[in-house]
């Protein structure tokens, strides 16, 4: 099966960006905000401008919608009502199980960002802090994603060769633990990403069948504080975290 077209994306994602930025931006804001290269930011911005969906102001340095993109569902936040959504249900989850308990998002150029996070009140805790990025296929939601769209072969090794793993791993022990993940529903992490972090993520279920994965929840412990019944038990409480109403918003 093959994955969305990474340019009509970022298209969508610098719509999505104007529609929500509350005023005018520069190729340099649109860069920034997206983690697009300036020579992507600037093709892709006189490609929508061709296209019509925004304008150029006078000095042809900052762009905004179009009159008629301007208002448009499509491009509404909902990713924030979801994430404010959520939150409670991150922190609920992270002290029950004494875990950082997290959502993450995918973005353009193949990308996750952690979006929100909910730490139990424990003294000793997993530092981790919103914003952060890795690459679409590191970590236990790399995986989570891959077992879920399940989007070939040669895309999964494109994924595999982007990230830096800390401790060695093979694509065919990497690609075995997708195939587990697919089983369970949930995949792990156990100090490939992370030393000494073991981490589970579960995908939140698009809404539509073929629609692409935007969301995963993670759960995220000191390696070998756990037992296999314990690590199943997080797997299955992301599941239920997952399927919550709340990302139905």
């Amino acid at each position: 099966m093959s994955g969305p077209v990474h340019s009509v994306s970022q298209a969508f994602a610098i719509l999505r960006h104007l529609a929500q930025a509350g005023g005018p931006q520069t190729l340099t804001d649109v860069c920034r905000a997206l983690d697009l290269s300036p020579s992507s930011g600037l093709n892709l911005l006189r490609t929508l401008l061709a296209e019509q969906a925004i304008t150029r102001d006078a000095d042809g340095k900052r762009y905004t919608l179009s009159p008629g993109w301007q208002g448009l569902a499509v491009l509404r936040d909902d990713a924030a009502m979801v994430i404010a959504a959520v939150r409670p249900l991150l922190s609920r989850l992270a002290e029950e199980q004494d875990a950082a308990v997290g959502l993450w998002q995918v973005q353009p150029g193949d990308r996750l960002a952690l979006v929100a996070l909910g730490e139990s009140g424990a003294a000793t805790r997993i530092h981790m802090v919103e914003g952060q990025r890795q690459p679409l296929g590191s970590g236990a939601s790399g995986r989570a994603i891959a077992a879920y769209e399940n989007p070939g072969e040669k895309e999964l090794q494109r994924r595999f060769a982007k990230v830096r793993w800390r401790r060695p791993l093979t694509y065919p022990a990497w690609a075995q633990q997708i195939g587990r993940a697919a089983r369970d529903g949930y995949a792990i992490d156990d100090g490939f990403g992370h030393p000494g972090i073991c981490s589970i993520s579960a995908v939140v279920p698009p809404h539509a069948p073929g629609d692409p994965v935007r969301f995963c929840v993670s759960a995220s412990v000191f390696a070998a504080s756990r037992d296999a019944r314990q690590i199943a038990a997080l797997g299955e409480g992301l599941l239920r975290l997952a399927a919550d109403p709340a990302f139905a918003l």
